[in-house]
This record gives C-alpha cells, structure tokens and sequence, in this order.
C-alpha cells in the first residue's frame, strides 16, 4: 500500500548495528527508506549494512558515535545531512543496561545508563527537528520497553530511562505537533536478542518466567518490530502522535 511507502524518506537509526534495531532498520529499507546506522562499533555497523546490502540492497551509511555525548549527537546528524541532505525519521533505539540492585548501583553507572537511554533521545530530537521542519515535517520513534510500564529490581536505572522515554516522547509530540512531527514510542516486549540472552545467564528462572506470561507462547525476534516501525514512520500514522505501542505478544495484558 502507498501509505506505508516509505521511497524517498531517509532514516536514521541508533543501535541499528543489532537486535531490535537492526530489525527495524530491516523493515524500513524494506518498504524503500534510504538508511543511516548509527552506532558505537564501526566493525559491527558495517557487518549490520553488508547483511542489509546482500538481503535487500541497501546501501546503508554507517555512523560512528557516542550519542550521550552533545557534540558527537551533532557530528552524526551532519554526516547524515552530508549524504542525504534531508532526515525524515528519527528512531532512538540505542540502549544499555546495568543490572545490579539498586542499592549497589554507582552514581557513574547511573549516570551513564540515564545518558545512554534517555539522554540522548533528548539530544537526537532537538538537534533534528530544525531539519524535520526544514521540510515540512517527520517521524520520531523512541524505543521504550517493558520496563516503561513495569519496574525492575534488578534494573533501577534502566526502567527510570524507559519510563523516562515514555514522557519525553509525549511532551516532544504536543511541543512538535504543529510543525508536522509525529513523536510515538515502541515498548518492546521480551526479544530474543544479545541484551536479553546475557540477561538470561545473569538471572535464573528468567526465560521460564517471561514465556510462560506470554501470550502467543513465544520470544519475539527483531524482525517483529519492523511493521510497527514502518506504521509509524509513514504517512499512514500522520494522525498517531504521543502514544506508546507495546509490540510483546499479550504480556503487558496478562495479570
């Protein structure tokens, strides 16, 4: 369908090297966005836009940075311009987590998961939106999680940035709303992915737990984000802007 064509649009996603990010990145070359990947490991980003390259064609540009710091935030949206001279779509994905009880969380290591998380969102918008304006308007999707609706003893700081992107995206919306940027967020469920396969080493019982709340029986793969990532990122969402769609299968519907 048209409204879900997205050629001619330029996307950038962070953490879009792996994971949920790779498959939302996935999705959107799929539906004909030109693509920017932004991420910390260069060696890992390019893998990520060769597999994209030999599955679907996609020349992605490859980014290196560390979005929680201002001027790097800067840098990656000048190369994006340099290469495309617009940006259409914005989707903050990139994340860290440090699993500790709170009480044995350090300030640094709170600070860093809050910059990572949250911040940068935060940095990302607002350095973009002069662009998206430029042009008469984009998409901004912020990755959430679970954890945006749900709290985590072992993952205090993690949780905060999460809840943290659920107000951030809601109060961009109403702010950018005139301007023609919708700002929505994805709450991930539980994805099969690097960050949650560490989890389950970390923490026993954690893979029987999640399955069994389930609904459809399974762990999602990234590859499940990419329609909802397209749907927002189109035309056919212009009306959708503030919310926050879970994608996890029944489990936040599940007491």
């Amino acid at each position: 369908m048209r409204l879900f064509d997205l050629s001619g649009k330029v996307a950038l996603v962070t953490g879009g090297n792996g994971g949920i990010g790779l498959g939302i990145a996935r999705g959107l070359a799929a539906a004909g966005a030109s693509l920017a990947i932004l991420g910390r490991n260069e060696a890992k980003s390019r893998e990520a836009a060769a597999s994209l390259r030999d599955s679907l064609g996609a020349t992605p540009l490859v980014v290196t940075a560390d979005i929680s710091e201002a001027t790097e935030v800067e840098r990656a949206i000048s190369e994006t311009l340099d290469r495309y001279d617009r940006l259409d779509i914005l989707v903050n994905n990139a994340g860290i987590n440090i699993r500790k009880p709170p009480q044995e969380l350090t300030l640094s290591e709170w600070d860093r998961v809050l910059d990572v998380n949250l911040t940068s969102a935060f940095l990302l918008s607002k350095t973009v939106y002069p662009h998206m304006k430029r042009i008469g308007g984009g998409k901004i999707i912020n990755v959430g999680s679970m954890t945006s609706i749900f709290g985590a003893s072992f993952a205090a700081a993690y949780a905060t940035s999460k809840g943290g992107i659920v107000q951030l995206t809601k109060s961009l919306a109403l702010a950018w709303a005139a301007d023609n940027i919708q700002v929505n967020a994805i709450l991930p469920g539980w994805f099969d992915t690097e960050l949650t396969r560490q989890a389950r080493e970390e923490l026993p019982g954690l893979h029987e737990r999640v399955l069994a709340r389930i609904a459809q029986g399974r762990w999602a793969t990234p590859d499940d984000m990419a329609g909802t990532a397209v749907w927002l990122s189109s035309a056919a969402s212009d009306y959708v802007t503030g919310i926050a769609v879970p994608v996890d299968g029944g489990y936040s519907a599940c007491l």
